[in-house]
Parts: structure tokens; C-alpha cells; sequence
């Protein structure tokens, strides 16, 4: 196992790996409820989908036909075929290219005159025919790869046209046993493979079935039916009875006439009408409603019964409480209301929106971005306006807006700035679009590239497999149609140069763009596929889950660790959490001149192992959160990849002005900012504003652990700041705590004052308080209750 190679993936729940079926059971009967009652349709069928989906992961579990944990967890499939995979890394037993024939296979069957079977499929494509066709579909570029198996028989095609028959004769012979299950053809399409170095949110196909899953919304459209129907005729009842009573609700003297009465009648009637054709509200079906009050009263009324004590009182009250809420129908106060409420219900239904906005994307190429959105997001044309009955001039829907946005085909950048990459894990799944293009790059001749471009983008949508035992997830290497043509890589400096500087772009985009956040196991992936690409020898780690974690970290996490101790000896980082580097680069050289003299180097780093785990305070028998404590001292020791992203890759921050999603604002300050100061004071920002959520309905313990995160990437940012800038970030970040809101400030102190301590010269003792317990150190997990959760000072416990 190399040092770039992924470690035990995190699970989606919270149970260890002994636990695995109890999990799978959860999440089948889970589906199984949603199957059974939600109220949408599609919901319910999705439901039912993926809960036939838990059941054959639950068959194979009992009956032994699954392994969890494998790397090969089906028998009889290969480790290159890609399984499908649930939630959580689980398999179900089924291949994701197997199941029944798609359109293109059983059209491209009837078209030759063939057996329609993938069997007879991949027979007919090792024929001079077949292997024209797929030839003539490399150099027309016009097809699509959604699994990566579909390129295989594109790699047999290019083989033999490049006089490699002996290689294409072996990749179909290791092919062939699986043919009559699996899918090699590859999806024709209507358009070119996309460019390089552009990329996208979504496809317009994307986006536009995102629009048309989006249906009337029955709050919005119960309220417009509240305001264009029921206010109005509760409005002109309450007119007809003022004609009898005052605004105080007292009856007057003068006995209704015969208008009167037909009048009554009218509005009776018109209510029963109105109640059967309109049936979202409810209010004005409750009869001590105000409306329902009225009309029970005019039902008596032009029947020509005296209204008895109590419902003439509860008229009275009815009236009157009318009257005195909005004013009197015609007065000023009410008709502003009306107005005002007339426009709400006139503004157009966000599915009117979304289904002009389909039809705006209909007429552009379908599997690939828009380079161009201005046009889809354009405000209501006069022709549009009489065509969907919208106002002219009116503005898309902000929601209906963020989808067609999304198709937005531009330099990654440029979607950073715009507010398109709102986190850490969307930046992630753009990446594979950037790193194939650089792996295609290394790749000879005019079709081979985009071949290995499409199979790599397929590849990353691969799900990873729950891993146990430091194994490390399939890597495209690994796949017998790349290893195939692996003699046309081209992997001098030329393609390292390449995958050099799409790292440092990709590392610096994150780290400006995303300050506090982790850097999420599928950005860490593709990161890693570029440093071995560029032969940097920069050790990126992944987040490890503590509920499968089994006390061990690979080798690479040292090497990380080495790396921080080179960058961060003698900073305020090494002082802040008590870490001796000095020892730990001591540690990480001793653990390599033991490899060398091995003839198999270790799986793990015992040394590293321990030396987390008495940091963490030995936590002795397994639990998650005893896990989870040695597993961010692994984190802190390593900085968790931004020592390795800056000192390795040479990521900097940029000086004043740096990029950051839409959502989030800017750092204070102008152009000649220290940049490791501007990224320091915006991690800063996010502890706040995660603290902050402590006081709502969040899940408190997940979010303790997100704000000690984003502290530690703060101190990593401000250790590289200069000294003189440094000296100032303490004052700056409590003052910044206190703008936010008393309780922030309050929650947050003991961590400002331990900042402060240990930047005045001072340190924690052993058990990471001083000073009484005021200055504290900022870590995520723990055993037992997290100061950061205290009741508020003066709160009865």
C-alpha cells in the first residue's frame, strides 16, 4: 500500500462494523416508510427503489454471499467491475452496469440483425464491422461514458487501429467472461465531449429534469388562494352585515329588508360554490372561525330565524374583531391592505418559472453546459409574458435562477467568484471534470485523450466501498482497459508540470475559498491522484470515521505529520496544542530508515499510533468518542493536508482580496492584507457563526466538532501571518466574537482567552485548561460534556 493510498472510508452512520446489518436494517425499513407514506408519488416510488436496494444488501449479508469490508465484497466480480453501492459503502450484490439492455444496445442489436443480448453484442464488436463502428465513434467524439465500463470496447477499438492486436486480443479475452452480464458499449450522443478547463455544476439535461420535478407548492398556493379568494368574499359578507350592524358589532334597530335577504341568499349560495371548487384553505371551514361565524349566522338569517343569544354574540365579536384588524372595508387602511395582498398573489408560481426556464434550456446541446447563461436567466420577454402568463419584465425565480446558473461552463474560478461553489464537497465533485482533462493530457494521439477523460470523469463517480483493515478504495489505474494502453501515457515533465499546477490552482481554491472547513475525503481523492501525477511526494490524508476506526493509521499520515513539523516548529500552531514537532520529525525519520531495512514496509505506524492515542489521553476500551479523540490528534498533528498543501504544493493565500462564496462575507481589510491574515479572520467567522447555531435546532455535538475544526484552520492561518500583523489577531477576534450576540461571546471566551494565553508566552496544563479553568484549548471531542455546551451563566442547571 503506497503513502497516497485511501484508508477505511467513513460510514454514513453510527455504528461500527459489527453493527453493518443493524445499519442496513435501519435504512431499509426508513425507505420502507417513505415507500409507504409519503404524500408525493415520486417520493413514495424513489422510496420503494431504494428499499428494494437495502433488501438485497440484507439477503447477501445473511446469506453469506456479501463481505463487507472487501475490496472485492461479490464473488465472482473482479475488483475492477464497479458494484453498486448503497448509503454508507454497503453493496447490494449487483454490478452497475449489469441489468436489462438500455435503448442504444437494443437498437444497435436490430440494426445488424443480432440476438439481443450483450453477449452477442460484444462478440459482434470484435468484428471488422464492429470495430469500425467504434472507431468511427472515437473520431466523432459523439458518445458518453456513465460507467467505466463502457469504455472498454472503445479501448479494444483504438488498440487494434493502433497495431496493438495482441493487446486488444487480451483485453477482450480478460472482458469476455463477463460480457453476457455487463454493459462495454459506450451511450451515443448527440454532442462533442466536452472541452478542457471549463467546468459546471450540471448538465443542461441536469438542470432541466431538476426543473421539471418542481410542482405547485401547496403552502404557497393554499395562500394564494387565501388572498384571490377567500379575503375577498369574507370582505363582501362582512359588508353585508355591516348594513344591519355597526363596526362595534352591535345590532342595529332597522330590520333588514327583502334585498337584503335575496342578497344573503346570493352569498350563501356563492360560499357552497366557492368551498367545493376551492379546497386548499381550511380556515374558512371552521365554524368558530370569523368567516365561518358569519356565514352560519346568514345560513339562520335568510332562512328566516331569529338568531339565537349566543350566535347573535358571537356575530357581535365577530364583526367587531373584523373591523377592528384590518378597518373597515373601503377605508384606507383596508384598501392598502388589499393592495398590498392582491400583489403578493399576483407574483407567478416558481413552477411557472421553472418550466419557462426548461423551455429556454431546451434548444442547447443537452449533455454538456451552457457558456453562456445571461440569456436563461434573462427577465420575461412581451412574447414570453402572452405565452406563459407572466408578467413582462418580471424576474426569474431566485430558486428556479440557481438551477439554470448552475449549467454555467467556465473556468473553476470564475464559478468560486460567482457563488456557484457554495462549499468544500461541491468544489469536490467538479474537481474530476479539471483532473481528467490533466490525466487525458498525458495520454498520446487524437482520440486516446478524450477516451481516457470520459472513462476518468465515470471513474469518480464510482462510489467508494466501506473498507476495513487499511485497505484503500479501487484506483483507475487498476482497470484492465487502462492498464491496457498505460504504454501511451506520456508521464514526463511535461504532464508532471501540468498536474503541478492544476494541484496548486485546485489547493489554493480551496483553501481561499473554504478557510474553516475540512477538506472533504473526495477532494482529498482527487488532490491525491494529481500529487502522484506531479511526483511531489505530498501525503494527503482523509478524514477518518470513528466508527469503524480500529486504532491504526497508515504510514502516510507520519510522512504528513513530518511535513507539518518542517513548516510549523516554533509557531504559534506547535505552542497552542503542546506538540513537540521536533520529536515528531525525529519520529517520522526513524520510522523511514526502518522501512528501508524492511522487505515489506509496515501497514501502519505503531509509533504515530500510540503517540495519538496518548494525546487523546488513552481513552482504553473502544467507543465512537474515544475514536474520535485520537482521530483528531492525528489531524492536528498532520494540520489535516494544509501543511502539505502549502509546504509541499506551495498553496498561498494571496494578498488582501480572497475569494469566497456569495454567501459568506469578505474579511475586513483592503488589497495590502496579509493573506494568511484575511484567511484567519474569515475561519474566525465561521466558528462564530457555527457557535451561533448552538442556540437553534441543530444536532450539537456535530457542530461542537465543526467549529473546532474551523478554530484549528484558523490557527494555521494566523501562525503564518507575520508577526507584527499577529500580535493584533487576539483583539481582532474578540471583538468580532462580541459584535455577534452575547451568547457567542460567552461561549467562545475560554478559547479566546486560551489564544491569548499561550500568545502572551503561557501554555495549558496537562489537562488543556489555565487559569482556573477560564482559558481553555478548543478541541472537538470528548468523552464527556463539551464546555462549549454549558448553560449560560446564571441558568438554573
Amino acid at each position: 500500500m503506497d503513502d497516497n493510498a485511501e484508508q477505511q472510508q467513513p460510514s454514513t452512520g453510527d455504528r461500527a462494523a459489527d453493527g453493518a446489518p443493524s445499519y442496513a436494517v435501519d435504512q431499509w425499513a426508513k425507505a420502507l416508510t417513505t415507500a409507504l407514506a409519503h404524500h408525493d408519488a415520486g417520493t413514495r416510488r424513489r422510496a420503494a427503489e431504494r428499499g428494494s436496494r437495502w433488501q438485497a444488501v440484507l439477503d447477501g449479508i445473511r446469506e453469506g454471499r456479501l463481505t463487507i469490508g472487501s475490496r472485492t465484497p461479490v464473488p465472482g466480480l473482479p475488483v475492477w467491475v464497479t458494484p453498486e453501492v448503497v448509503r454508507g459503502g454497503f453493496v447490494t450484490g449487483s454490478a452497475s452496469a449489469a441489468g436489462p439492455l438500455l435503448p442504444h444496445e437494443q437498437d444497435t442489436a436490430r440494426r445488424f440483425g443480432l440476438p439481443v443480448t450483450r453477449e452477442a453484442l460484444f462478440a459482434h464488436h470484435l468484428t471488422e464491422p464492429g470495430l469500425r463502428e467504434l472507431a468511427d465513434l472515437l473520431d466523432s467524439g459523439r458518445y458518453e461514458v456513465t460507467v467505466p465500463e463502457e469504455a472498454a470496447l472503445l479501448t479494444v477499438a483504438w488498440l487494434a487501429r493502433a497495431g496493438e492486436v495482441e493487446g486488444a486480443v487480451s483485453l477482450a479475452g480478460e472482458l469476455a467472461p463477463h460480457a453476457r452480464e455487463l454493459r462495454f458499449l459506450p451511450r451515443p450522443s448527440a454532442v462533442r465531449l466536452g472541452g478542457a478547463g471549463n467546468v459546471s455544476r450540471r448538465t443542461v439535461a441536469e438542470a432541466r429534469e431538476s426543473l421539471g420535478r418542481r410542482r405547485p407548492h401547496d403552502a404557497v398556493e393554499t395562500q394564494r388562494e387565501a388572498l384571490t379568494v377567500w379575503n375577498p368574499f369574507a370582505d363582501r359578507v362582512l359588508v353585508h352585515w355591516l348594513e344591519t350592524t355597526d363596526v362595534s358589532g352591535r345590532v342595529l334597530e332597522r330590520r333588514p329588508d327583502e334585498r337584503w335577504y335575496h342578497a344573503g341568499a346570493e352569498l350563501v349560495a356563492e360560499y357552497r360554490r366557492l368551498a367545493d371548487a376551492h379546497t386548499r384553505c381550511r380556515k374558512h371551514r371552521d365554524p368558530k372561525g370569523n368567516l365561518g361565524i358569519l356565514i352560519g349566522a346568514l345560513q339562520e338569517s335568510v332562512a328566516r330565524r331569529p338568531l339565537e343569544p349566543r350566535r347573535l354574540g358571537l356575530l357581535r365579536t365577530a364583526v367587531a374583531a373584523m373591523v377592528r384588524r384590518r378597518g373597515e372595508p373601503g377605508s384606507a387602511r383596508h384598501t392598502a391592505l388589499r393592495r398590498e395582498q392582491a400583489a403578493q398573489a399576483a407574483l407567478p408560481s416558481h413552477h411557472v418559472f421553472a418550466r419557462l426556464a426548461d423551455h429556454r434550456l431546451a434548444g442547447f446541446p443537452q449533455e454538456g453546459g451552457a457558456s453562456d447563461v445571461a440569456p436563461l436567466v434573462a427577465d420575461v420577454s412581451a412574447r414570453e409574458a402572452r405565452e406563459w402568463d407572466l408578467p413582462a419584465g418580471a424576474r426569474l425565480a431566485a430558486p428556479v435562477r440557481r438551477v439554470v446558473e448552475g449549467t454555467l461552463d467556465a473556468p473553476l474560478g470564475t464559478l468560486v467568484e460567482r457563488g456557484l461553489v457554495p462549499s468544500a464537497e461541491v468544489l469536490a465533485e467538479l474537481l474530476p471534470q479539471l483532473v481528467a482533462a490533466t490525466t487525458a493530457r498525458t495520454y498520446a494521439g487524437d482520440t486516446l485523450p478524450a477516451l481516457m477523460a470520459a472513462n476518468y470523469r465515470a471513474f469518480r463517480r464510482r462510489r467508494s466501498l466501506l473498507l476495513l483493515n487499511l485497505e484503500h478504495q479501487v484506483r483507475v489505474e487498476e482497470l484492465p482497459w487502462v492498464k491496457a494502453v498505460a504504454g501511451h501515457r506520456n508521464d514526463g515533465p511535461d504532464g508532471e508540470r501540468a498536474a503541478r499546477e492544476l494541484l496548486r490552482e485546485l489547493g489554493e481554491t480551496a483553501v481561499r475559498a473554504f478557510p474553516g472547513t475540512l477538506l472533504p475525503n473526495v477532494l482529498v481523492r482527487e488532490l491525491s491522484v494529481l500529487a502522484r501525477q506531479a511526483d511531489l511526494g505530498a501525503p494527503l490524508v482523509e478524514e477518518l470515521a470513528a466508527d469503524i476506526f480500529t486504532g491504526g493509521f497508515s504510514p502516510k499520515f507520519l510522512t504528513a505529520a513530518r511535513v507539518a513539523a518542517e513548516l510549523l516548529g516554533g509557531t504559534l500552531y506547535e505552542r497552542y496544542y503542546g506538540i513537540d514537532y521536533a520529536a515528531v520529525r525525529n519520529l517520522a525519520v526513524l520510522e523511514a530508515s526502518r522501512n528501508l531495512l524492511r522487505s515489506r514496509p509496515s501497514r501502519t505506524s505503531p509509533e504515530f499510533d500510540a503517540l495519538c492515542a496518548r494525546r487523546a489521553g488513552n481513552p482504553g476500551s473502544w467507543s465512537v468518542a474515544g475514536n474520535g479523540k485520537v482521530i483528531e490528534q492525528a489531524q492536528i498533528i498532520t494540520t489535516h493536508n494544509l501543511a502539505t498543501l502549502v509546504g509541499r504544493v506551495g498553496v498561498t493565500p494571496g494578498a488582501g482580496s480572497v475569494p469566497g462564496p456569495r454567501n459568506e462575507p469578505r474579511a475586513h481589510g483592503g488589497g495590502n492584507e496579509d493573506g494568511w491574515a484575511v484567511l484567519a479572520l474569515r475561519g474566525f467567522d465561521l466558528v462564530c457563526r457555527l457557535t451561533a447555531r448552538l442556540d437553534g435546532p441543530v444536532r450539537a455535538l456535530a457542530t461542537v466538532k465543526d467549529a473546532a475544526y474551523a478554530w484549528r484552520q484558523m490557527l494555521f492561518h494566523l501562525s503564518l501571518t507575520e508577526p507584527a500583523t499577529r500580535a493584533l489577531v487576539p483583539d481582532l477576534l474578540a471583538e468580532e466574537a462580541a459584535r455577534r450576540s452575547a451568547r457567542v461571546a460567552e461561549r467562545l471566551a475560554p478559547a479566546l482567552a486560551g489564544l491569548r494565553l499561550v500568545a502572551d508566552g503561557g501554555s495549558f496544563g496537562a489537562d488543556g485548561t489555565a487559569r482556573d479553568g477560564a482559558a481553555r484549548r478548543f478541541l472537538g471531542w470528548s468523552t464527556e460534556a463539551h464546555w462549549l455546551l454549558a448553560p449560560p451563566r446564571g441558568a438554573s442547571r
